[in-house]
């Protein structure tokens, strides 16, 4: 095992792992914010919308995500009215089509758990805030929303690490993130183990890392269920 050549090139290392962490970071940004309004429609009675959510939902949690990052990348350039329209500065470039494909397909696995989490809140709450005279908004506000989150917490940390791994994908469509960079340093030295056993204590570190805030959270929010 010869170290010498993961610590000559550190920066590489280090440039890509700020990638996966930006590529991380914004898509479950992005993905979070959509799940929301995706999982009330989903939890709705209406059909116009409960449909289309489920739909969503169903689409981008039944295909691989990899055909997903595929078809925003290779697929939508084939469109010749998108080449041409302002979007196609969005869609030409790697990033962001990585992004768009990483937020879609977590914003359909955080909705459904939000959606399960919505299901399950006690009737005699929400009775108790129609009582109180709240609107649907209050109720999603005050009384739903919050006690979905917090049961929650233990599923959706273990989707914030499912698309961790998920961002060694960005390779395929061209952007050197911390498992490219893994991959280069591999090409160009033939060093496997040297390569690959560094990289993935990097995926170990941010792992425990995203363990260990979870793990506050649930202490945090959910401690009234510990007494």
């Amino acid at each position: 095992m010869d170290f010498s050549i993961v610590l000559d090139n550190l920066p590489l290392l280090f440039k890509g792992l700020g990638l996966t962490l930006q590529l991380l970071i914004i898509s479950l940004v992005l993905g979070f914010i959509l799940s929301i309004p995706l999982a009330i429609m989903a939890a709705s009675k209406l059909k116009w919308a409960r449909i289309p959510a489920k739909i969503f939902i169903y689409v981008f949690r039944g295909t691989p995500l990899l055909i997903q990052i595929f078809i925003i990348y290779y697929g939508f350039s084939q469109f010749e009215w998108l080449r041409e329209s302002p979007l196609w500065i969005i869609f030409k470039e790697a990033y962001w089509c990585a992004i768009i494909a990483f937020a879609l397909n977590t914003a359909a696995y955080t909705a459904e758990i939000f959606r399960g989490a919505f299901l399950q809140t006690p009737k005699g709450e929400i009775e108790a805030a129609v009582a109180y005279g709240m609107s649907r908004w209050d109720q999603y506000r005050h009384i739903i929303f919050p006690s979905a989150f917090r049961r929650s917490i233990p599923m959706y940390g273990n989707e914030v690490i499912f698309m961790l791994h998920a961002t060694v994908l960005a390779g395929v469509i061209t952007l050197v993130d911390l498992f490219g960079a893994a991959k280069i340093l591999n090409s160009r030295y033939y060093a496997p183990f040297e390569s690959f056993i560094s990289v993935g204590l990097f995926y170990l570190t941010i792992t425990f890392t995203i363990v260990f805030i979870f793990k506050l959270l649930e202490g945090h929010f959910l401690k009234h269920l510990k007494r």
